[in-house]
């Protein structure tokens, strides 16, 4: 399985972004979804994940409120929508798949078998 995420960019605090990640390669092994950031001088942090179904979805209590994890399995892509944006939430945003069930929000706990590339978002004060 391929992950490529786009969608990043600069934007001013109180702004919008919408990143995607679409899926090639393997897609039937495709699974739950999530989305992870890496700030500067930061360790990689877990920001949301998704049900296959899509009816499950888990976000860490920063982005709640404020980010939507969303997905569309015909287009074989998942979206994550981050409204009102903040300085801190500068980073690199990865997205990554698990062919295993959803099951439970583990959130970060979650070990994911597939990794996109990153795509780099900056939200300036």
């Amino acid at each position: 399985v391929q992950l490529q995420a786009s969608g990043g960019g600069l934007v001013q605090a109180g702004g919008s972004l919408r990143l995607s990640c679409t899926a090639s390669g393997r897609i039937f092994s495709v699974n739950t979804m999530g989305w992870f950031r890496q700030g500067p001088g930061k360790e990689r942090e877990f920001v949301a994940d998704i049900s296959r179904s899509g009816r499950n979805t888990y976000y860490t209590d920063s982005v709640k409120g404020r980010f939507t994890i969303s997905r569309d399995n015909a287009k074989n892509t998942m979206y994550l929508q981050m409204n009102s944006l903040k300085p801190e939430d500068t980073a690199i945003y990865y997205c990554a798949a698990d062919p295993r069930p959803y099951n439970s929000p583990l959130g970060g706990r979650r070990n994911y078998d597939y990794w996109g590339q990153g795509t780099l978002v900056t939200v300036s004060s």
